[in-house]
């Protein structure tokens, strides 16, 4: 036989069943995160760059230093200062943080319940049996609120955390931007800087090749010269020719990308150009360390900001196994009287409507969702430590392109010199009949090959300055 319990002694299992009964009380109360705890991924790099220089104490790291603190001549800066204002890129991405923070604002107005005023009236004029009309009215004033969650098992704030993430993630889209901006208006001014120097040098060479061509010429006409000596000159004269063509269709185009770079047309009162090569042009940047590029540099706390968003998406998921419960209500007056709507004649109403719906059979539908999210958490966790190894990779590469074309240039500069003496002394036998006019040719032409070599590896040097300030990060500011 069955008996009742006591009241004054309870069983074990009642006490369970009303702590159990309080703890669901004080969950529904205070709500609950569904959303798995967050640790960021281990540095999937070395600790220290290769071949990194050690920096000086107390300087700061890459991504502190602005970018006009970065470059130190007045015309590139006042290119880069257009280009912030005008480049169409960079217009889009601000744009883009613009709407993210919309869509932001509007997923976080689900935490709060809505509320509308609505306001109706009715007139109707009917006949009676005795053939008299009469006129009925009615009128409504109310303030009712669509359905709102509430939100016990976090969905919406899941979803308000994921939408939040996304918006810092365009947060950060839009510094890589910057910074990518400032790098390549720098970059494509040194490229257009090179191809007016290589002009330059191309008509200085057509000038000495002109010269030549013409003594040359006058020394075959009174025989001092053969046939072969003559054409000869006169193929370096079209091929000086050429190069002069080549350079100005280059610099041409450099200049045309440099336009769209910066937005607009370059104006006439540009400061005037710094001398091309100088060490100057570019401050130095420290490398730091690894874990300075996670915790600064954008396109990696994009990719963060994305696995966040991802790793929501998870509460997401997870808030769909459990109930949903929902509050629609309106308060308001009626009467059969426009004016005495708002008096002492009215009626008051008010309804509130709740409403649960418990999830029993979807087909395995929410726990594919949840596998999907899973997964693509997973996958953002490689897309993160991927990026992290890409921006390793390019740091290392910019360290040891810097010190390389620096050591490069040093030895162009000696090979300009060597190359200027030998062509003087190979001219200067020619003219004394003691050497053929191919050995002259030959010695001004490596001139001009080391001349040229040299103009691209101060480019370069320049480029691999800009590629490794970029690639930690700097450039912001």
């Amino acid at each position: 036989m069955l008996t009742r319990p006591s009241p004054s002694a309870p069983p074990r299992r009642r006490i369970r069943r009303s702590a159990a009964l309080a703890a669901l009380g004080a969950v529904l109360a205070s709500g609950c995160s569904m959303i798995p705890a967050y640790e960021r991924p281990a540095l999937p790099v070395a600790p220290q760059f290769p071949a990194a220089p050690e920096a000086p104490a107390g300087q700061a790291p890459a991504a502190d230093i602005a970018w006009r603190d970065f470059i130190a001549e007045p015309r590139l800066e006042r290119l880069v200062e257009l280009a912030l204002d005008n480049n169409r890129d960079l217009r889009i991405a601000a744009l883009r943080v613009e709407q993210s923070q919309a869509q932001y604002r509007r997923t976080r107005s689900g935490l709060f319940p809505s509320l509308d005023l609505r306001t109706s009236y009715t007139r109707q004029r009917v006949s009676d049996p005795g053939g008299a009309d009469v006129t009925t009215g009615s009128a409504n004033l109310s303030a009712a609120s669509t359905a709102y969650e509430l939100d016990f098992f976090g969905r919406v704030r899941s979803s308000n955390e994921q939408a939040l993430q996304q918006y810092l993630q365009t947060e950060e889209a839009q510094r890589s931007a910057q910074i990518a901006l400032v790098a390549e208006v720098a970059t494509q001014y040194f490229a257009l800087r090179e191809a007016e120097e290589q002009l330059t040098l191309g008509r200085q060479t057509l000038d000495l090749v002109a010269e030549s061509y013409r003594l040359n010429t006058l020394a075959f006409e009174v025989g001092q010269i053969d046939a072969l000596d003559l054409r000869t000159a006169e193929g370096q004269l079209q091929n000086a020719q050429i190069n002069v063509l080549t350079y100005e269709r280059q610099a041409a185009q450099a200049e045309n990308q440099l336009v769209l770079l910066v937005g607009a047309p370059l104006p006439a009162d540009l400061p005037p150009a710094e001398p091309f090569g100088a060490a100057d042009a570019l401050a130095d940047v420290p490398a730091g360390l690894p874990a300075d590029l996670v915790l600064r540099r954008p396109d990696i706390l994009e990719a963060e900001h994305t696995l966040l968003a991802a790793n929501a998406n998870i509460g997401v998921a997870r808030a769909a196994f459990f109930p949903s419960i929902s509050l629609t209500g309106s308060a308001g007056r009626a009467s059969d009287a426009l004016g005495s709507l708002l008096g002492s004649g009215g009626t008051s109403i008010l309804s509130l409507a709740p409403q649960l719906t418990l999830p029993l059979f979807n087909a395995g539908s929410n726990r594919a969702n949840l596998a999907a999210a899973e997964a693509a958490t997973q996958i953002e966790v490689a897309s993160y430590e991927r990026t992290i190894q890409a921006a390793f990779r390019e740091v290392a590469d910019a360290l040891v392109a810097t010190s390389s074309y620096a050591q490069e240039i040093e030895a162009q500069e000696a090979a300009v010199l060597a190359q200027t003496q030998r062509f003087a002394l190979a001219d200067e036998r020619y003219r004394q009949g003691e050497e053929s006019y191919l050995t002259v040719l030959q010695a001004q032409q490596d001139l001009y090959s080391a001349q040229q070599g040299r103009l691209r590896a101060q480019r370069s040097r320049a480029s691999s300055q800009i590629s490794l300030y970029r690639a930690l990060g700097g450039g912001w500011q």
